[in-house]
């Protein structure tokens, strides 16, 4: 099945990490894959411990400060990423921020669309990001939009570590 968690609203990831926790604890085998971050999110630490974690250690900058060539060598890490989460067997893969690196284009477009259409029916996917593609729609089992009503960097507060990352 296919969950989708998306919006402009804080909470996407959270919400991953909570399913991934339940099924963890329910003796399920979890991925959990983190696009365009560097494996620097809190939540990394506690997950790497109960699951297998990939990051794109590549992800030092926001995608709008890369050039070219950076943009390259992330893509090609996201590939690689992606192809190993579904070569594992995992009752659960979660892709966090992939809808993001899917509209950004950082990632195999078509290799993406094989892989979840192929294992929907034997792995639970889950997909985070914002404005997911009319393809993943379509597919989903889950959807879930996470809207911002009200948000402290509003009001000039940063992102806070244990709470935002």
């Amino acid at each position: 099945m296919i969950h989708i968690y998306h919006g402009n609203g804080k909470g996407k990831t959270t919400a991953a990490v909570g399913l991934a926790v339940r099924a963890v604890g329910a003796g399920l085998k979890v991925i959990f894959v983190q696009f365009l971050k560097n494996g620097s999110s809190s939540e990394i630490k506690m997950l790497k411990d109960n699951m297998e974690v990939e990051y794109c250690k590549e992800c030092s900058k926001f995608t709008f400060q890369m050039n070219e060539e950076e943009k390259a060598l992330v893509t090609e890490k996201h590939n690689q990423m992606i192809e190993k989460a579904f070569e594992n067997g995992a009752d659960m893969i979660i892709l966090d921020e992939f809808l993001d690196a899917y509209n950004k284009k950082m990632i195999d477009r078509n290799l993406s669309e094989k892989l979840i259409s192929e294992n929907k029916e034997k792995t639970e996917i889950v997909l985070t990001g914002r404005n997911p593609a009319e393809i993943f729609i379509e597919q989903a089992d889950y959807i879930s939009e996470i809207t911002a009503v009200r948000h402290p960097y509003e009001n000039g507060i940063i992102a806070r570590i244990g709470i935002e990352y």
